[in-house]
Formats: C-alpha cells, structure tokens, sequence
C-alpha cells in the first residue's frame, strides 16, 4: 500500500459508540478524507453491561485498519488525533494499571441509591450512569475493589491514556464523571468535598477525589502527544510514527455538539443512535434541579441541559434486518440502505400508527420510570397493521422518551433557536428530521456531515487543538468548518405538532404494559 502524501495538516478523530467504533480523518477545515469503522456489541457480565479491554484494543486497531484501507494510503504521521466514546461509566484501576472489575458502562441502572444519596447532597442531578455514581455505589456494596482503587476514568479518558500516557479528560466528557463549576471549568470544589464525606461516611476513607479523577481539560489545550508505544496500540502495522498533538478526550455528547455546529447558547442539538439525546446550551442556571435534567457542558465548558435516553434507534434497524432477511428469501438483494429507506419511506403518512404503540426500551430508562426494558410492539384490535404504520410507530416511538424529558425544559422556560440533528438514522431524507421536529415543536436542522457523527465531531475537536486559534471554538467551527455548508430544516406544521402531543399521552399510559413486560418477560 502507498504512503500518504497531504498538502496540508490531517485530524483523526476516533470514537467508541455503543455499537460502532469509528475512525474518520480529515483535512484541518473537516473535509473528510476517509472513514473505517468496527462493529461491537456490549455484553452481560455478572448482570452487568460491559465490554472487555481486549476488545476495546482490538476494535480501535480494526477502525483504523479500515480507515486505512479506505484512504488507500498507510499515514506514516498525522498532526492530530483525538478520541471520544459514550460517556460515563466506570473503569477502576489499581497503581499498577491493572482494571480492578469489568468496565461498566452507562446503561447499567444499578447506582439508584447512590445516584439519589449524592444528588441530595450535592444539590444537582447526579444520573444513575455518571462515574461518581457507580464510584459511590460501589463503595456503598462494599465491593473488595474499592480498597485498592488508584484512578476512574471513561472510556475515551482509557484510550486517550494508551495513546499519550496523559490521564485528563476533556470538560464534557469530565462533566459526565462529576459536576463541573462553571467559573473554573473544572471539578466543583464544594461537592468535591460533600461527595468525598459521604464516601468517607461509607467506609471508604482512603479514597482522595482530587487524586482518584482525571485531570480536566478544555478544548483547544493540549491532551499530550501520541507516544511510540501509543502508535503501535493504533496501528498494528508499525507505518505511523509517534508525535502527533492528541487532544483532551471528549464524550459523545460533546462530539455530537461539535458535529452539528450546536456549541453556543440557545443551541442545541440531537443525537440518535443506540442512544438518544438532547444537549440544549443555556443562558442561565435552571431555577432548580429536575431528575429528567443532567448538567454537563460544552467541550469549552458553558453549562448543557442534557435529556439523556438509554434506548435510541436501535429497534429501527432490528426491524430493518428482518425486512432485508425477507427480501432476502424472496429474492431480492437489496443493500441495508435501501431495506432502510424503503422501510421509512412511509413513515411520514400521518394515521398509519393509529392504535399502533412502539417501545424501544432495551433496558431500563429512568425519564420513563422503567427499571428494565423489553421491546414491544402493541396495537389495539381496531387498528390496522401496515408497512408505514410499523415504520411511523418506530420512528414515534423512539423519540418518545425524549420528548417527555423535553417538556420538562419547557416548563423551565429554557428557549432554543435552533436544533441540529445527527446519527444515522437522519439518513433517510426529510423523514426522522420531520418526526422529531413535530416530537420536539421545534425546527430540526440536518446537516451534510449528519450521518458522519461524533468521529467527525472529534476529528474537528482535534483539528482545533491543532490551529492553536485565537478563535473561540464556536467563531472557529463557523468560519473554518461549517461556513456555505449546505443544509435541510424542517419546520413542523403545528397541527402535526398537537397530533404528537395527544399520541405522546396515549403512549405515556402504555408504559404501563412495559413494566408488566418487564415483570412477567424473564
């Protein structure tokens, strides 16, 4: 394979996703020059959600070998790197490095008493899957690890450290392992110490907060630089040398924020994949705390109101492979794009779900009051089943969740000007974006790089690092990265707008069925 020769300066982003890891390199303007990516599945250990460290490494090596592949060319350097995973969860290790429990991740819903003894104290919502609270819970079960813990870190901080040896975070991904004071941008000092005498108050008096969490770095500093050790964990084939800037580690959330250019206050954004969320940028503190509401921030530290769904898109796809196994058996060799597209193509015709109710509740979700999930699929016996009443019922049902965490920011007065949606599921023209737009009632914008998504977003994040611009990140992504691109928005009609609202409270009272699902279903 041929070296690559570039006539400028190339950013590779990375990023874990809960069922792709991408890599995606690009120009330092964001043009795309190749994408690779890896498929991976999390697994029950010890009924717990996770993924080994092995095949953590193993399915970082593999996106880059595909990107490389991809690219036709073996870099012997790239100036900049950065790395993002789905944020929070808990990964413990020892002094020497070694992981003290299986990596657990943010769907597991296991830290309720935690979650609730530290929101209380602290004075802010502390969700069920944010680090300190599997940190906290595990102290609180008197788990043996504890006594041996050195460092937690995310996901993206993990891999971030086996490229540099640096462990920091980014502040958005930081935001995500404990609350962040807005005038420092780094770990708030006053729940630092509440939080630290409840563990103390719980046994665990040798833990130190400050000496246990990542550094916190915002974007735009420095995160280290790749090592040659670091090179060779990314590239099996030994071609990329070692030097690269790395930048500070970022969350999901934060790449989505950067990908869909939605950084700034009365922005906000919506990312849709195995997940589903909503980052909107405020412009004032919310007058008091909600559990639906997770407080984090922007890579550059300005306070995010994020409604964080466990349960996403994923039964949209799941639906979309059956109906390409029986296209399959009939004949047909359609590609998963085209079963995709076809399959939504009809979900836009308004009263085809009429009496058709669909749950995509893999696992628990607490904005839902569901302790575990069970994908369902009901209908009341007047109905009538039909391709596009399956397909607007999944889309429907999807963002359902959210929409119920959203109201809660409208009773709060939060304004946004615009939303900016990205994931996979927005590449089918016009149909997603319409339905969350009439799920939201408000104008969903997509944009060219949409379906590219947080690998982008890093890639962008790092690209900044590398600049070193006077620029804010916001005034950056602006004039170097998003400026002529080419987008679609969406306005929602608001009588589409009402008929969600009143099929939002008909859904709401069917959640009654997936408790019982979840009770009976074993």
């Amino acid at each position: 394979m041929t070296q690559l020769t570039s006539s400028g300066p190339t950013a590779l982003g990375i990023e874990l996703g809960s069922t792709r890891i991408k890599a995606c390199l690009t120009t330092a303007n964001g043009e795309v020059l190749a994408v690779g990516s890896h498929e991976w599945e999390n697994s029950l250990v010890d009924g717990l959600w996770s993924y080994s460290l092995d095949e953590v490494h193993a399915g970082v090596r593999a996106a880059y070998a595909d990107l490389v592949r991809a690219l036709g060319a073996e870099p012997e350097s790239i100036d900049a790197i950065g790395v993002s995973a789905m944020m929070h969860g808990y990964l413990a290790f020892d002094e020497a490095g070694e992981l003290l429990v299986p990596f657990r991740t943010w769907r597991n819903v296991n830290t309720g008493r935690a979650a609730a003894e530290l929101s209380d104290a602290l004075d802010i919502n502390i969700p069920l899957r944010w680090s300190i609270a599997h940190l906290y819970q595990a102290v609180l079960d008197g788990e043996a690890h504890v006594a041996r813990i050195a460092h937690v870190t995310t996901l993206a901080g993990y891999v971030h450290e086996r490229l540099t040896g640096e462990r920091v975070l980014g502040v958005g991904d930081a935001s995500g392992v404990f609350p962040i004071e807005s005038t420092t941008g780094g770990y708030d000092a006053a729940r630092l110490e509440a939080a630290e005498a409840l563990i103390h108050g719980a046994g665990a008096t040798q833990l130190r907060l400050t000496e246990v969490l990542p550094a916190v770095r915002s974007a735009g500093e420095p995160g280290g630089r790749l090592t040659e050790a670091g090179a060779s964990f990314l590239d099996a084939s030994g071609t990329l040398s070692p030097g690269s800037l790395v930048a500070p580690p970022e969350g999901d959330a934060g790449t989505g924020m950067v990908a869909t250019n939605a950084v700034t206050p009365r922005t906000g954004n919506v990312s849709a994949g195995t997940s589903i969320f909503a980052m909107i940028v405020l412009e004032s503190a919310l007058r008091s705390r909600h559990e639906e509401i997770d407080l984090v921030t922007t890579p550059t530290g300005d306070q995010v109101a994020m409604v964080h769904c466990n349960n996403g898109a994923s039964e949209i796809g799941e639906w979309s492979r059956v109906l390409r196994e029986f296209a399959r058996a009939i004949g047909s060799e359609a590609s998963a794009d085209e079963v995709f597209g076809a399959f939504l193509s009809g979900a836009l015709e308004r009263g085809s779900d009429d009496g058709i109710y669909s749950y995509n509740h893999l696992s628990g979700e607490p904005i839902a009051g569901l302790e575990a999930g069970r994908p369902l699929v009901a209908r009341t016996p007047e109905s009538s089943l039909t391709l596009a009443g399956l397909a607007r019922s999944q889309v429907r049902g999807s963002f359902a969740t959210l929409a119920l965490g959203m109201k809660t920011l409208a009773s709060e007065g939060v304004a946004v000007d615009a939303i900016r949606a990205h994931g996979g599921v927005f590449r089918t023209a016009g149909v997603a974006q319409t339905l969350l737009a009439e799920a939201l009632g408000a104008p969903v914008t997509v944009g060219e790089g949409a379906s590219e998504g947080g690998a982008w977003g890093m890639a962008l994040l790092a690209a900044y690092a590398l600049s070193e611009s006077r620029e804010t990140l916001a005034e950056w992504l602006g004039s170097t990265v998003f400026a002529g691109e080419e987008t679609s928005t969406v306005v929602p009609d608001p009588e589409a707008v009402a008929d969600h609202a009143a099929f939002l409270d008909r859904w709401a009272e069917g959640l009654e069925t997936e408790r019982a699902a979840a009770r009976t279903m074993k």
